[in-house]
C-alpha cells in the first residue's frame, strides 16, 4: 500500500514539473501585436511615386502633405516588431514595380532548438507563400501558427507603411 501512494505522489509531482516546464526561454509575452517601434523605410527608389527624395533612411511616419500618399514604386521597409508568445517576429519586404519581389526576417523566435527547427521550415514557406500571394494574406504553416501571426503582423505593417495594394 505505502509503494502505491509513493507511486501516485510521484507521477502527480512528474505531471505538474511537465506541465509548469517553459518550451523557450522568452517565455510566452502578455498581449500580442505590433511594439511601438515604428515600421521604416530603408530605402527607396527615385522613380515615379516614390515619397523618399532625398536620404535613404526615413522614418514612417506620416507627412504634412495632408492627401492620401501614393504608393512607394521601389522601397525596402522594415515592418514593425510582432511579439508573439516564442518572441519577437520582423519582417523587410522588398517592393519593385509594384510587386514584392523580397521578403528577409529580420528578428525571430530563437530562444532554443526547436524555436530553430520550427523556423527551418517555415520561414522559406511563408516567403513563398506571400511571393505567390503578393500580400500578406497567406495561409501560414501548420506547425508554426504563432510564427506564422507574427510574420503577417510584421508584413502587413510594412506593406502598410509603404502604401503597397499589390
Amino acid at each position: 500500500m505505502r509503494r502505491i501512494v509513493m507511486w501516485m505522489l510521484g507521477t502527480v509531482a512528474t505531471v505538474a514539473l511537465l506541465f509548469g516546464y517553459r518550451t523557450s526561454t522568452s517565455g510566452p509575452i502578455g498581449g500580442s501585436g505590433l511594439v511601438a517601434a515604428a515600421p521604416r523605410i530603408v530605402s527607396t527608389g527615385s522613380g515615379p511615386g516614390s515619397s523618399n527624395s532625398g536620404g535613404s533612411s526615413a522614418s514612417g511616419g506620416s507627412g504634412s502633405g495632408g492627401g492620401a500618399a501614393a504608393p512607394l514604386a521601389d522601397a525596402v521597409v522594415n515592418g514593425g516588431v510582432a511579439r508573439t508568445r516564442w518572441g519577437p517576429v520582423q519582417v523587410q519586404v522588398q517592393i519593385a514595380a509594384n510587386r514584392i519581389v523580397d521578403v528577409r526576417v529580420l528578428q525571430q523566435p530563437n530562444g532554443n532548438r526547436t524555436d530553430a527547427e520550427i523556423n527551418s521550415y517555415a520561414l522559406p514557406q511563408l516567403r513563398e507563400q506571400v511571393l505567390q500571394a503578393q500580400s500578406a494574406n497567406v495561409d501560414g504553416v501548420s506547425g508554426a501558427t504563432v510564427t506564422s501571426d507574427g510574420y503577417r503582423q510584421s508584413l502587413q505593417s510594412a506593406l502598410d507603411t509603404a502604401h503597397f495594394r499589390g
